[in-house]
């Protein structure tokens, strides 16, 4: 797959596993210059900088902390693009190794001189096109003078409104060209520049990008907003991507160390269950960093190893698609977005490739703050089949008093084993300010249980199993009411993601979600949001409204997946099944635990004069956090969709309840201390989706708010009821 360098080209060639030893900081610092000042000069031949160049620089003091390269490398590196202007990964690496350069600056240096030249030919083709339009409109200002006093050569008199002469008519076709080939080469030099040309009277205005889309989960169909402060994050200015860059390759290498290194980094509880973060060493190891941290903000650092049954290739695909990674980790992250693509990778592959992304990050209930973040994403292949990804926030490249948490290097490697697995270490590692949280929830977070390793790896883990199940073909078929069809098992899996996905982006605490709080008990409260559905094939169109609240029972989280999931006892809290007896139709399993299955569900309505209703229901598990999602679907689009047909057409209004842990020390999602009742208490949140109103433009009434706080205050008394009798 990879080229692997020959002997010469690894002679001196440094890796980031060897970069501490084997390098000093000021070569360090020499090899992490600005390269993007060197090709950005205009055609300037000296290369070393010119007198008063520091006194036009806008921000000397941020300039002042780069080296420039050498007058030898620019040299060699002008030389060898007149001979080849595009080289490949292997003619930079030995380009690099020659000159004393990292492959990634090498590539920068290039590309950016490539942009030099190829602006140089845009400004030579707009001055052109200038001309032109200057004799252009000089000649159509002659043609109206012309036409305002014409007269009709039969009688005189004015010509009449609305002829054209044939003249006329070219000259107004021309023009059309022209301001189509002016528009076109100025959203080339916009985007190579960095500012698009002078717009003139006769040409339309130059391009205007495009506004970026937060809302990037696949096939969600939430309409829902950004919270201003993501809102107000714009791409990076060209001017600060060499430091973007230079932070990358810093996080990148303390990453690699953080996953490799033990004690006294990270030491282990004294029960041997959890690994603790030594922050004075760490401060002691990494003293340079992003900085010292902020007033008021606390450290949450964790690390975690898994092997999951994915192979390499497809998790670097994961990460470093933004659609696919917070589809993945919908449970987690509540939107996100990608700013910029500073690099793709080379080779084909995600190797070297830079993003400037935001993200929210959430706990599955209303009573948690999101945290949101602004930051830079890096991908690098290590050697010995190892793959690396990092994040590492930007804030003090730009500020933000409003940010509440920032991402010191967090992300995982990834090693490559046989047979398709993957051997994964994550880090998380930030620092936050946790104002806000509800004190159900204070404990959970604290522990770092909420946002930490733990929850992203298990929910990993969780979803390649989901994925692997996708892909089977090897279905027993002994047990009924199993799927077989693969086109069916496709199509409804697929289904229910959609349904998962909308009801973890309904349920959290983003900041573009309106929640108003109905008045109960305190930590009973009931909170609802309403919004329109139009023109959303995934919805039922009208007034939706979401209700949610969430609570503690003294039960494990284990013993309240169970009950929820289990279709014989849905009717001791189910109220919308009317007591009716609910039977599994269909089913499929999506991972090892058998909790972890799609099922399709059906309701024999005590009364027989009511149509029988079909429920799509997802339970899902892993050590950190449970899920019971479920939707009424029609009967008619789910036989479509057991057919293999196009699930996106079928509108669903998920509810459910998503199980946390309380944070304390016996708790666990798994329930493996379950035996005997202490393994801690549950979190547990419940949220409705009701369509109040079919009309978008109605108004909602106190009735349907009062309906729904019923029915929910209703069904969280029959859950306490039946789990506190059971835990008795």
């Amino acid at each position: 797959m990879f080229q692997q360098p020959n002997n010469n080209m690894m002679e001196g060639q440094l890796h980031p596993f060897e970069m501490t030893q084997n390098t000093s900081e000021s070569e360090i610092a020499r090899m992490r210059d600005e390269e993007f000042d060197s090709a950005l000069k205009s055609g300037s031949e000296n290369h070393e900088g010119v007198s008063g160049e520091d006194d036009q620089d806008p921000r000397p003091n941020k300039k002042k902390r780069y080296h420039r390269h050498t007058q030898h490398q620019i040299q060699q590196m002008e030389a060898f693009f007149k001979e080849c202007p595009h080289p490949d990964d292997k003619q930079r690496k030995e380009l690099g190794r020659v000159l004393g350069l990292e492959p990634l600056q090498v590539k920068f240096w290039f590309q950016n001189k490539r942009t030099q030249m190829k602006t140089q030919h845009e400004r030579q083709e707009n001055s052109q096109l200038r001309a032109e339009n200057e004799k252009l409109r000089a000649d159509n200002m002659r043609y109206r003078e012309a036409l305002s006093t014409a007269s009709c050569p039969n009688c005189g008199g004015p010509t009449a409104v609305g002829q054209m002469s044939f003249d006329e008519h070219h000259l107004r076709l021309e023009n059309a060209r022209l301001r189509e080939e002016i528009d076109r080469i100025s959203a080339i030099a916009a985007k190579y520049v960095g500012k698009p040309v002078v717009s003139y009277p006769l040409l339309s205005s130059p391009m205007t990008p495009r506004p970026l889309d937060f809302g990037s989960q696949t096939g969600s169909g939430e309409m829902y907003g950004t919270g201003e402060l993501l809102r107000s994050i714009n791409a990076p200015a060209e001017a600060d991507k060499p430091m973007i860059i230079e932070l990358a390759v810093a996080a990148m290498e303390e990453l690699v160390r953080l996953a490799q290194m033990g004690e006294p980094l990270w030491m282990t509880s004294l029960d041997g269950s959890t690994t603790v973060f030594n922050e004075e060493e760490y401060i002691r190891t990494f003293p340079r960093g992003i900085g010292p941290k902020p007033t008021g903000f606390k450290c949450e650092a964790s690390k975690e190893t898994c092997v999951v049954i994915m192979n390499h290739i497809s998790l670097i695909e994961i990460l470093m698609d933004v659609q696919q990674w917070s589809t993945v980790f919908s449970a987690i992250v509540s939107k996100a977005s990608t700013l910029d693509v500073l690099s793709t990778g080379i080779a084909g592959n995600y190797n070297g490739a830079l993003q400037v992304m935001t993200a929210e990050f959430q706990v599955p209930s209303p009573l948690v703050p999101t945290r949101e973040s602004y930051y830079v994403r890096y991908c690098k292949h290590h050697a010995e089949g190892t793959w690396a990804v990092v994040d590492v926030s930007l804030d003090n490249i730009r500020p933000n008093p409003a940010m509440r948490c920032r991402r010191r290097p967090s992300g995982c490697l990834i090693q490559e084993m046989p047979n398709g697995y993957s051997k994964v270490t994550w880090i998380e590692h930030v620092e936050v300010e946790d104002r806000g949280v509800h004190n159900l929830y204070k404990q959970l977070v604290s522990s770092g249980r909420a946002f930490g390793a733990k929850r992203w790896i298990a929910t990993l883990d969780r979803q390649c199993e989901r994925l692997a199940s996708l892909m089977a073909t090897n279905i027993p078929t002994g047990d009924a009411g199993v799927i077989t069809n693969q086109d069916g098992r496709k199509s409804m899996l697929k289904l229910a993601e959609r349904m998962v996905i909308s009801f973890c982006a309904g349920v959290g605490a983003s900041t573009a979600h309106t929640w108003t709080t109905l008045s109960g008990t305190g930590a009973d409260d009931v909170r609802v949001m309403t919004r329109k559905s139009v023109d959303d094939p995934g919805r039922p169109p009208g007034i939706v409204l979401s209700a949610a609240t969430s609570f503690w029972l003294p039960v494990s989280p284990k013993r309240v997946f169970d009950f929820l999931r289990d279709e014989n006892s849905r009717n001791e809290w189910d109220i919308l099944s009317n007591g009716g007896v609910v039977q599994e139709m269909a089913h499929i399993a999506n991972g090892r635990d058998t909790g972890n299955c799609v099922s399709l569900l059906r309701v024999n309505s005590a009364n027989s004069s009511q149509t029988n209703m079909l429920i799509l229901q997802e339970s899902c598990t892993d050590p950190t956090a449970s899920f019971v999602i479920y939707a009424p679907v029609d009967i008619v689009a789910m036989n479509v969709v057991l057919n293999g047909g196009d699930p996106d057409y079928v509108a669903l209004l998920p509810s459910g309840f998503a199980i946390l842990p309380d944070g304390s020390s016996g708790s666990s999602g798994s329930g493996v201390a379950d035996a005997g009742g202490s393994s801690g208490g549950s979190l547990l949140t419940v949220a409705f989706q009701i369509l109040v109103d079919s009309v978008p433009t109605a108004k909602l009434s106190l009735g349907s708010v009062a309906t729904v706080n019923n029915l929910i205050a209703c069904t969280v008394e029959r859950i306490k009821a039946s789990l506190t009798c059971e835990n008795a």
